[in-house]
């Protein structure tokens, strides 16, 4: 391991340091490309950030990107390149020995290659010969289900709307995505209480909200630009609670690296001015305790606290829920939270004194055990008090990659809505399947079971960003052909199985012509909002191909999808969108025409119109008791996070300025008690072993201890160095997410050498 360094953590984000960083960013990828195209990102005629699903404001004139965004254009706009000539260099197996960061620090790929098993090289193929093999493939597939089609949330709407048509042309709903990973525990929960599975809330509604809770979610680190309406929230006197076991610098303070005045010494915004720091995977019991006191303080003046008349109208449940809060001790509450009750009451007064609130969570709810209940908790708080479809208030699960929304809408989905599924039959006269495909872990477990036969990822890094990395990448090695659609090279595309293809494709900030025509695409982001990205930049290859063209050409080139004609719908985006209208036709009529507008539309959400998509017609408070989580003597909860100089599977350097670690990745954050309760000390190399019912020994050895703000019993790292600590077998109850925020962990003393 590298020795690295540890200087004090940063009270603060933003800052001059922020616009260091991004100069620096700029600077070592090598070109001017990156600067320019900042000045189109986010802009109404420009393209959409790679970055984050955070919405844009619709002011067309502010100049709108964030540190890590100014990062994300920068990468993918290096004039760093990875060409036939670097593979005929290094060998596959030579390559698996390299860091992640140092595989798509190579740059921008440019041409085709396939796997020469022979070589153990990737070499040079035509476009037209990649096309032929992967179609005859998928052609000589006996049962459709052998074939898994993986997306990255970066994927547009076009894009994915081709390629799930490809996937149920062929017969199989295996659409394992990002979403499986991160927030379907969100889209459970939402659609059980609310009867929609995306956030109620609006950017606007940030404007009027008296209290804005911020549960398990670090934004400055990955959705910074929201800090810019927590910012604007605080200053006109809105309070903002932090629920997170760590106290992130975002949540302290913010200095916006645009506003000369906040620069200063003093100059930045106070954010959270509650910081409840809950103990891993107790979120569900602090939820609990703050709607415990609420009841409590309704008992004692009835009509004071409890919005009855919405509660009336509107839901149903409550009863079970109010018995379920009363079952609840504060003894158990206070145990399994980490918090005390006088903690808890403090927020649950303010909370009960706001008129408007939104709850916003990430990740770091999605990824528990109980997060379907845990995340229903949220929304059950909501309902208390009618916190749902007025101005101001509502759910905000808060989206990571950049249209990870929009693939779900154009169904990118394993187990897709009979609704979509009878729009694809009546437009392009077929029928699809409608029994549901494989998700993320079905998939892992087929591809261990020898059962998937063909895999092609749109994007992303599915090796590097699903839980038991090894297991993973040997289950990958097992299938007969594995098709890769990327920018960069990455961990996953060295999993070649019995024959690979690395088709290079364009990135979001490029111009995209299909003939002689400029084409836009589209995206959804977190808000529902739907608006067209246009790159401006040349393409670092004139071999790379749109990843709708890659589509079309795969599904061209496979006789029993000859039905549809493929190359006319994606030789005009205009055509892919004007069929999205007609198989989603209450969503997305008029399509082409609506994009015009500066901004785009807005899908709309019936929760937020008090229209509940529900079996009963009427949200639901959904009750459950406390999960008992303790863990045996000696163990601790780990979480997984990622570093500020990241973005998802993507490691731009080995610091992290707002945590003080700076020159490496493999350090373990622990408290002080922690580490004298083993004998052990700050700085001490670790080696950490996992837990899990399955039984297998999972371990990562040479760790550096950092002594940090974290409550005892638990300890965090960073993904996806930690990654192989975390049993695909281990999921979410309904939602079968990964539980990357809470994996049991023993450490000790590394006795080796590194």
């Amino acid at each position: 391991m590298a020795e690295g360094r540890v200087r004090k953590k940063a009270e603060q984000a933003g800052g001059a340091e922020a616009l260091i960083a991004t100069t620096r960013r700029l600077a070592e990828d090598g070109g001017t490309l990156g600067a320019r195209a900042l000045l189109s990102i986010n802009q109404p005629d420009g393209f959409d950030c790679p970055g984050c699903a955070w919405p844009e404001p619709q002011d067309a004139s502010r100049l709108e990107f964030c540190e890590n965004g100014a990062k994300a254009v920068s990468f993918e706009a290096t004039n760093k390149r990875t060409t036939p000539a670097f593979f005929s260099e290094h060998t596959v197996s030579e390559l698996r020995e390299w860091s992640d960061r140092a595989l798509e620090a190579e740059g921008r790929l440019t041409h085709p290659v396939r796997y020469d098993a022979s070589v153990d090289r990737y070499v040079p193929v035509s476009w037209d010969d990649a096309f032929a093999a992967i179609g005859q493939q998928l052609d000589s597939l006996e049962d459709p289900n052998e074939a898994v089609f993986y997306t990255s949330g970066r994927t547009s709407n076009e894009a994915a709307f081709l390629y799930q048509l490809l996937g149920r042309t062929l017969g199989t709903n295996n659409f394992p995505d990002c979403s499986n990973m991160c927030h379907e525990s969100s889209g459970v929960g939402l659609t059980e209480s609310l009867g929609i599975g995306k956030g109620t809330v609006t950017l606007e509604d940030f404007d009027h909200a008296d209290l804005i809770l911020v549960v398990g979610q670090n934004p400055g680190t990955n959705h910074p630009r929201m800090l810019t309406e927590l910012q604007a929230a605080r200053a006109r006197g809105a309070s903002i609670v932090s629920m997170n076991p760590l106290r992130e610098a975002a949540l302290v303070a913010f200095a916006h690296p645009k506003n000369p005045l906040e620069m200063l010494p003093g100059g930045a915004t106070p954010i959270a001015s509650h910081h409840l720091q809950v103990q891993v995977g107790g979120d569900f019991a602090a939820l609990t305790g703050l709607a415990k006191v609420l009841l409590e303080r309704e008992a004692a003046s009835p009509g004071s606290v409890i919005d009855r008349a919405f509660v009336e109208k509107h839901t149903e449940g409550f009863a079970a829920y109010a018995d379920a809060l009363e079952a609840a001790t504060w003894e158990e509450i206070e145990r399994e939270s980490g918090l005390a009750q006088s903690e808890l009451a403090a927020v649950a007064d303010l909370y009960a004194r706001s008129e408007r609130v939104i709850a916003c969570w990430a990740m770091g709810l999605t990824q528990q055990p109980h997060a379907v209940a845990t995340i229903q908790q949220v929304v059950n708080l909501l309902l208390l008090r009618g916190n749902v479809g007025k101005p101001g208030a509502g759910a905000c699960p808060v989206r990571g990659h950049s249209n990870v929304q929009g693939d779900r809408t154009m169904g990118i989905d394993h187990d897709p809505k009979p609704a979509f599924l009878d729009g694809l039959a009546r437009h392009f006269d077929l029928e699809p399947p409608r029994a549901p495909g494989l998700d993320t872990v079905g998939t892992i477990e087929a591809l261990q079971a020898g059962r998937v036969r063909f895999f092609c990822a749109m994007g992303g890094n599915f090796v590097a960003a699903t839980p038991d990395t090894p297991l993973v990448a040997a289950a990958l090695q097992k299938s007969d052909l594995n098709v890769f659609v990327a920018t960069k090279l990455n961990r996953t595309h060295l999993a070649v199985g019995g024959e690979a293809f690395l088709l290079p494709c364009l990135g979001r900030t490029e111009l995209d012509l299909q003939g002689d025509a400029p084409q836009a695409v589209t995206v959804e982001d977190s808000m529902s909002m739907v608006h067209a990205s246009q790159g401006r930049n040349l393409p670092a290859s004139s071999a790379l191909r749109s990843e709708p063209a890659i589509v079309a050409g795969i599904a061209a080139a496979t006789p029993r999808l000859a039905a549809i004609d493929w190359k006319f719908l994606a030789g005009d985006y205009a055509r892919v969108r004007d069929a999205i209208a007609a198989v989603l036709p209450g969503l997305f009529h008029d399509f082409n025409e609506r994009i015009e507008a500066p901004g785009g539309f807005y899908l709309g959400n019936s929760a937020r119109d008090r229209l509940w998509s529900t079996a009963a017609g009427k949200a639901a408070f959904v009750a459950a008791p406390i999960p008992d989580q303790s863990l045996p003597e000696g163990q601790l909860r780990l979480m997984t996070l990622r570093s500020h100089d990241q973005f998802n599977t993507t490691v731009y350097s080995d610091d992290d300025r707002y945590r003080g670690i700076f020159g490496t990745r493999k350090v373990l954050f622990l408290s002080a008690t922690d580490l004298a309760a083993r004998g052990l000390g700050d700085g001490d190399l670790l080696d950490i072993r996992s837990h899990a019912a399955d039984g297998l020994e999972r371990q990562v050895e040479g760790f550096r201890a950092v002594v940090y703000d974290i409550p005892p019993g638990c300890v965090a790292g960073y993904f996806p160095e930690l990654n192989p600590l975390v049993a695909a077998g281990s999921f979410a109850h309904r939602s079968r997410t990964p539980t990357s925020k809470l994996v049991p962990v023993t450490i000790e003393r590394h006795q080796g050498s590194l």
